[in-house]
């Protein structure tokens, strides 16, 4: 028990960290997107913004009658982080192969720790479970569900990309369980573990969900005469 205590009081300096990570990370991203589109300043701090503090903030917005203000605009780190990251997308490309796996890397430790900050927020709040899940999946996605659509871009979660919406779905989903057995703070650790392995994999392997597909049936004038019984 001393060491699980150990663990419960010392890893919220973690989590910390990998949130502002987080924030850093996503403004980073939004900036990349900036670039693709060829915006300016401006455009590279408000894709950045949005990438990083959005989702948060859509949370918050929806908890807001128990919760208060979203913590985007409470937390002076936030914002300040969320700049600095849109400032390294427009003076570095970081499109080599190094950067692309560290990114990765990032991400799917970021996509956990917020899918558990939406959940763990939501239950503590006084929501059920599958509100929980939501949330969670909500915080991880928003943001960059709200990039593309500024960007004018179809939001990427949507399809025809490696898993995204999937593993933080899991990630809210074992936070909820680590939550009612009492140990919200290793499900966060717990989350974070998971939504790493199912990111890399992800990306390695290239998972996609299905997608729909428009079938054509093409009948020669012999077949379609067949089917009527041969009549004209």
């Amino acid at each position: 028990m001393h060491l699980l205590d150990a663990l419960n009081n010392s890893l919220p300096e973690v989590f910390r960290a990998i949130d502002l990570m987080g924030v850093l990370l996503n403004g980073i991203l939004g900036g990349k997107v900036a670039r693709e589109r060829n915006f300016d300043a401006v455009g590279f701090c408000i894709l950045a913004i949005m990438t990083a503090l959005a989702g948060g903030m859509i949370r918050d917005l929806l908890l807001t009658t128990r919760t208060g203000a979203p913590v985007a605009i409470t937390d002076p780190y936030y914002l300040g982080f969320a700049i600095i990251g849109a400032l390294i997308a427009m003076a570095f490309r970081m499109d080599s192969r190094v950067w692309s796996v560290l990114l990765v890397i990032a991400d799917g430790m970021v996509l956990g720790c917020w899918s558990a900050t939406g959940a763990i927020k939501t239950l503590d709040a006084g929501f059920a479970i599958m509100p929980a899940i939501l949330m969670g999946i909500m915080t991880a996605i928003g943001g960059g569900m709200v990039r593309d659509i500024s960007a004018g871009l179809v939001p990427r979660v949507f399809g025809g990309n490696n898993l995204y919406a999937t593993p933080a779905f899991a990630c809210s989903l074992v936070t909820v369980v680590f939550w009612y057995m009492g140990q919200p703070v290793l499900g966060m650790g717990a989350s974070i573990i998971v939504g790493l392995v199912f990111t890399g994999m992800a990306h390695w392997r290239r998972w996609k969900l299905p997608q729909t597909r428009e079938w054509t049936i093409t009948l020669t004038y012999s077949q379609l005469k067949a089917l009527r019984g041969g009549k004209r």
